[in-house]
């Protein structure tokens, strides 16, 4: 089937029922990866699994910059194809990598010379400092197989080939599982490396990736002359998305530091959090991706109808499979967090935690899907609006002002946030429809 009649004419549930699966399995591997990591830097040290917490906003800083490249080049493909324009699609994917591999350098380089001043702003503990530099240099300095894996991806993804990116996913986090617990611990003649074998295994798994969507995804640069246009595109396109990823890092690192206000104990039940919070966020963060090129295609073929039908079903899948988070973390948040600490105050901030952060998934869904709708259809002010106003404007002051009452109401902070951004998203969308209906109007 071809991109005009899959995105064009196809039904909305079926397209996402045929493109969602393997983006969904592809995140299930990384967030069992995830997991098995935390589990594995647990079993070894305390001071690695209060590291891993503690260098997560860095990570996803970085993943930020790639990704958010990467949908910034998916959404201005996707554009093209929709006006029938191949040629200008695939030059705007061959600019990708060269962009990804200047983004890669000037990352790499200042976050090796800031880590250390970040893993004392973090924490006073020697040992914990020690882990948070020896992990974050090597994810930072090595971190070209992401950058250049999240290009590739995206371009699969806008043509709509979700099976490639799927299968390198799996593959990249099948190395690394493997590879951790045998440089972690070094067991069948491996040094035994401990966090920074968990690095180790990280960046390996990346390159492996990136060399499986290598095939189809790469595309030869066009001439120099027409790299600004083609940026300058991308980074207006992509934006949100970044604005969206590098504000968690910041919000993050916010609730962060008002946590260890209180102890290093509430910092690492957060980091759990988190850890689940990736495995149980797979449908939602699948709808994301496979909305995107359709909402593109059509809203550059003007059959607004169709966008806003493609945005209510994604709602509504998203809301059925959030539900089962929504249960998993009110009914068992004991046994979840005991499979990463035995630190019974860790267990007994997590239970509290889990269970109001759980109530937020279900208004969480449009909180997030809003911005992707508006970045898709080129409204990036409005995207990146909410962003900003969710992880900015609410998350850490509120934060800040639940705990000045006490630390279990902190976690009010989640559902409060959660259904105030998406009251702002709501609003713009309304806003979005009349004036369509106006333009329509009056042509």
């Amino acid at each position: 089937m071809d991109t005009t009649t899959l995105f064009g004419t196809e039904k909305i549930s079926k397209i996402l029922l045929k493109l969602a699966p393997p983006v969904m399995l592809a995140q299930l591997i990384q967030a069992l990866y995830n997991i098995v990591d935390s589990l594995f830097v647990g079993r070894y040290s305390d001071s690695g699994l209060a590291a891993l917490s503690m260098i997560y906003p860095v990570q996803l800083l970085m993943i930020a910059l790639a990704v958010g490249t990467g949908v910034g080049i998916n959404t201005v493909m996707a554009a093209r194809l929709g006006v029938g324009n191949q040629k200008q699609a695939d030059a705007c994917a061959g600019v990708g990598t060269p962009l990804a591999l200047a983004m890669w350098l000037v990352f790499a380089a200042g976050l090796w010379a800031f880590m250390p001043t970040y893993a004392r702003m973090s924490t006073d503990s020697p040992d914990v400092i020690a882990d948070i530099i020896s992990y974050g240099r090597i994810v930072c300095l090595f971190s070209t197989g992401l950058f250049v894996e999240s290009i590739w991806t995206k371009v699969h993804q806008a043509t709509g080939n979700m099976k490639t990116p799927m299968l390198a996913q799996i593959a990249g986090a099948a190395v690394n599982i493997v590879l951790d617990p045998l440089l972690i611990f070094g067991l069948f003649g491996f040094p035994e490396l401990g966090i920074a074998g968990a690095a180790i295994a990280t960046v390996c798994g990346q390159f492996v990736a990136a060399a499986i969507v290598f095939r189809g995804g790469y595309r030869p640069s066009p001439a120099l002359a027409r790299y600004p246009g083609y940026i300058a595109s991308i980074f207006r396109l992509g934006l949100p998305n970044m604005l969206m990823q590098a504000a968690y890092t910041f919000y993050i690192l916010g609730l962060n530091l008002i946590l260890a206000g209180f102890s290093d104990q509430a910092v690492t039940a957060l980091g759990l959090y988190y850890k689940w919070q990736t495995f149980f966020f797979i449908p939602l963060g699948a709808m994301q991706t496979c909305i995107v090129p359709i909402l593109s295609f059509n809203y550059a073929a003007e059959n607004i109808a169709r966008c806003r039908q493609t945005l209510a079903v994604a709602i509504r899948f998203g809301l059925a499979l959030m539900a089962v988070g929504t249960a998993c973390f009110v009914c068992i948040p004991v046994p979840m967090l005991r499979a990463f600490s035995s630190d019974p105050q860790v267990v007994e901030i997590g239970r509290i935690a889990f269970r109001f952060i759980g109530v937020s998934f279900l208004p969480m869904v449009t909180s997030l899907i809003f911005p992707v709708f508006f970045q898709a259809i080129g409204a990036s002010l409005k995207s990146a609006l909410l962003t900003i106003v969710r992880t900015m404007v609410l998350f850490v002051p509120l934060g800040y002002a639940f705990s000045q009452i006490g630390l279990s109401f902190f976690w009010l902070t989640f559902p409060v946030t959660e259904v105030l951004t998406s009251l702002l998203g709501g609003f713009f969308y309304l806003g979005f429809l009349r004036q369509r209906r106006q333009t329509a109007a009056a042509q």
